[in-house]
């Protein structure tokens, strides 16, 4: 098999899109897949390989640290005639994702596609509400010209299918149980960040709106006293309010920017609790990875987030945008160790179960599926 995958964002972007589709192609290459990758330029050289074919770009408005490619046509369609894949993958909607469209209703080629990105509630933090109409209209529009449409959850697949959406099918995702494990030293993250109060509370997302960092904040500054005074926070990640928040948070909260592999995945170890107010997740990859480290989560009860925690066995689920729920839930858990304890293995032996090497497989599968469908349609 030869995959072909079109995205306006990959590797090293910091992002869940860009993160899984690197995984993927990983998998491909571990498996002997030839692929390429249609992708925007980005500013730095860390990965450069001959499998992928990058454009210049633009900063999208509402995600400054995706690119808007601006695809060169003539190359594109010089390299699918000489790479000729078997299927095509686009896994955003903007000028990539219409290119791989073009080109596989121009060469006969079988089509799939992803859903990351809930837009349409991005739009509702940037008060772009008036958009959402012509949005969910451009979506269905590009979503149902593929064979299929990869979903990251089952609360994704819903909300698609409501919007009148088809061929659905569940993408979920994996997590690394060897790099994200229990057993980190704890008391290096502790030393490393000069924490030294009881307990370790822990976020880990891009710093904008759409994450609902202001629930975070309120809950950070609204956590009972004679608890709060025993709680430091690490928030790892960086994005456009960064700034505004390191100013409003208060004195227990430590910004760390960015963080990846080893160095990411000793905080969550380290930590008591993780907490996640985002409402706009279609899947969660932060959520699994806190599991996988043997850290209960407490989230939002919305989006995708919802069908990765099990409330009152991982973590809890709380409504989006309510900070006393969510500083209840923190204060039960700080209080009950043995309580904290069972929900994190509890969370570390679900992740065990979500292997990345099966998911892609299926994944894989599931391309086989939709060539031989096409192709029998095609010679029929």
């Amino acid at each position: 098999m030869k995959v072909a995958i079109f995205t306006d964002t990959f590797y090293p972007e910091i992002n869940g899109v860009a993160r899984t589709l690197k995984k993927f192609t990983d998998h491909l290459s571990e498996q002997h897949i030839d692929f390429k990758v249609f992708a925007p330029k980005t500013s730095s050289s860390e990965y450069v390989t001959e499998n992928i074919h990058r454009f210049g770009s633009l900063s999208f408005f509402l995600y400054p640290e995706c690119r808007i490619a601006l695809p060169n046509v003539m190359k594109i369609k010089t390299e699918l005639e000489c790479f000729s894949p078997d299927i095509i993958h686009v896994a955003t909607p903007f000028n990539l994702g219409l290119c791989g469209i073009y080109f596989a209703k121009k060469f006969d080629i079988p089509l799939v596609g992803s859903y990351h990105t809930d837009f349409d509630q991005y739009l509702a933090y940037y008060e772009l509400h008036l958009l959402s109409k012509w949005v969910w209209s451009y979506m269905a529009w590009f979503h149902n010209q593929l064979e299929t449409t990869f979903v990251p959850s089952i609360e994704t697949r819903q909300q698609l299918k409501e919007r009148n959406f088809k061929n659905l099918k569940i993408w979920p995702r994996g997590v690394d149980c060897q790099l994200f494990h229990p057993f980190y030293d704890k008391s290096s993250v502790r030393k490393k960040y000069g924490l030294s109060k009881k307990y370790l509370l822990s976020f880990v997302s891009r710093l904008a709106p759409e994450k609902d960092v202001n629930t975070l904040l309120h809950i950070a500054k609204t956590i009972p006293q004679e608890i709060n005074k025993d709680i430091e926070w690490l928030w790892v990640g960086d994005g456009p309010i960064r700034e505004v928040l390191e100013k409003e948070a208060p004195e227990n909260v430590t910004f760390t920017g960015y963080l990846k592999g080893k160095d990411l995945a000793e905080i969550y170890s380290a930590s008591d609790l993780f907490v996640f107010p985002s409402p706009t997740e279609t899947f969660g990859n932060v959520v699994l990875e806190a599991l996988a480290s043997g850290t209960p989560v407490i989230g939002a009860d919305s989006g995708g987030v919802k069908n990765v925690i099990t409330s009152g066995k991982t973590g809890f689920l709380c409504a989006p945008g309510e900070a006393d729920e969510y500083n209840q839930a923190i204060v039960h858990l700080l209080s009950h160790d043995s309580l904290r304890w069972q929900m994190g293995m509890e969370g570390r032996n679900y992740a065990l179960t979500q292997r990345w090497e099966n998911i892609f497989n299926q994944l894989l599968s599931d391309y086989h599926h939709v060539i031989r469908k096409v192709n029998r349609e095609i010679y029929a």
